[in-house]
C-alpha cells in the first residue's frame, strides 16, 4: 500500500509555485488543498468550484483563510472564466467532474458537458496560458469502460495525453493519475454501510465483487508525487489493496444481516487499472505503475521510462492483486473517517 511520503524534491517544486484546483471544494481537493497548505510555502492557490456555499464554508467553518488562497466561482463548462482563473498559474490539479454513476446514467449530456467538455477547456486553457504542468484525475471506471460516467473519464484521459501534442516544446505538459475507490470520499460504500448498521442489514450487490481501495492521504500524496515526476503524456496508476465488498460488510457491522440485491447497471464485478491492452506500454515502479503513451510527436527529454521496468503481467485488476486489506487494516481504515 503506498504510504503518505515527504520528499524533499517534491516540497522543492511546490515551493513558490501557484496552483489552482479544480473542484478545489469536493473530498479531493479540500484534502489536496490543507495538505497543501500544512507542508508546502506555495505563492497562490487557487479554489475553483461552482458552489458558493461551499466555498464560504471551506473559508469560515474548516479554517481555509490563509491570504494565499482566492476563491473563484465558476464551472469547467465555461470557458472565459477558465481563461480568467489561469492567469500566470504554475500547476492545475483537474478534479472536478460528475461522478455518480446513476446520475450519469440519467443526465448524460451533463456529464459529457462537465467531464469531456470540461478537460477540452481546461487543455486549451493551460495551453494558451502555457502552464507548466497540469495533472487530471481519472478512475478504474475509465478501463474498459461500462457505463457513461468511465466513458467520459477515459475520453478525457485521451485528450489530456493527446493535449502534449498541442502544446510547444517548453509549453504545458499534461498528465493523468488513475486510481480506485477512495475511502470516505462523497459516494464512498463505507458510510453507507455505516448507517445501515443502524437499522441491522446490510445490502450489497454481489458477494464475489472487489474493490481496489486507496485513502484520501494517499491519493493526495500520491498526486503530489506525479507533479514532480510527469513529464507529460503519462498516466500513473498508485499500487494499492484490494478489499471485498462483503469482508468490508462484516468487518463493519458482523452482527448485521447481509441481503444480496443484484448488480446494477453500469457495474462491475471486479475493477481494473491496467487492461490487457495497456500492459504492453506499461512500466513498474516501487509503488507505481505508469503507461506510457504511444500517439505522442515527441519524446519529453527527462525520461522517468528508464527508471522502470516493462510490466510483466496481463492486467491490474481488484480480484487478481496480490494485496489484499486485512480485517485489522479494514477497520483501521473506517475508522479514519
Amino acid at each position: 500500500m503506498i504510504m503518505p511520503k515527504k520528499k524533499k524534491s517534491i516540497k522543492q517544486y511546490l515551493d513558490g509555485k501557484t496552483l489552482l484546483v479544480t473542484g478545489g471544494t469536493g473530498s479531493f481537493g479540500k484534502k489536496f488543498i490543507r495538505t497543501v497548505l500544512d507542508n508546502y510555502n506555495f505563492k497562490r492557490l487557487v479554489i475553483y468550484s461552482r458552489d458558493e456555499l461551499k466555498q464560504e464554508e471551506m473559508r469560515t467553518m474548516y479554517g481555509f483563510d490563509d491570504e494565499r488562497l482566492r476563491y473563484f466561482i465558476g464551472d469547467v463548462r465555461d470557458k472565459e472564466r477558465l481563461y480568467r482563473a489561469m492567469i500566470n498559474i504554475d500547476v492545475i490539479v483537474h478534479a472536478a467532474a460528475m461522478k455518480q454513476v446513476p446520475a450519469s446514467e440519467y443526465n448524460p449530456i451533463e456529464a459529457v458537458k462537465t467531464n469531456i467538455d470540461g478537460a477540452e477547456n481546461i487543455i486549451n486553457a493551460a495551453i494558451d496560458h502555457r502552464v507548466k504542468k497540469v495533472i487530471a484525475l481519472s478512475t478504474d471506471k475509465a478501463v474498459n469502460p461500462i457505463n457513461l460516467y468511465g466513458a467520459t473519464k477515459l475520453v478525457a484521459e485521451k485528450l489530456f495525453i493527446q493535449g502534449n501534442n498541442y502544446s510547444s516544446i517548453d509549453g504545458a505538459k499534461l498528465s493523468c493519475v488513475r486510481y480506485g475507490n477512495v475511502v470516505g470520499s462523497r459516494g464512498s460504500v463505507i458510510p453507507l454501510f455505516i448507517n445501515q448498521k443502524k437499522k441491522g442489514l446490510i445490502t450489497i450487490t454481489d458477494k464475489r465483487m472487489t474493490r481496489f481501495w486507496i485513502t484520501l492521504d494517499q491519493g493526495v500524496h500520491f498526486v503530489i508525487k506525479c507533479i514532480e515526476l510527469m513529464n507529460g503524456g503519462e498516466v500513473f496508476i498508485p499500487k494499492i489493496p484490494s478489499m471485498k465488498v462483503v469482508d468490508l460488510a462484516k468487518a463493519i457491522a458482523p452482527e448485521c444481516k447481509i441481503n444480496f440485491i443484484g448488480i446494477r447497471p453500469g457495474e462491475k464485478l471486479h475493477e481494473v487499472l491496467i487492461s490487457d491492452e495497456e500492459n504492453q506500454n506499461t512500466f513498474e515502479f516501487k509503488d507505481m505503475f505508469a503507461i506510457r503513451s504511444k500517439t505522442l510527436f515527441r519524446e519529453p527529454k527527462n525520461l522517468l521510462w528508464k527508471k522502470g521496468k516493462k510490466m510483466k503481467f496481463s492486467n491490474y485488476a481488484s480480484n487478481t492483486n496480490t494485496e489484499w486489506l486485512s480485517k485489522k487494516q479494514i477497520l483501521k481504515m473506517a475508522a479514519a473517517i
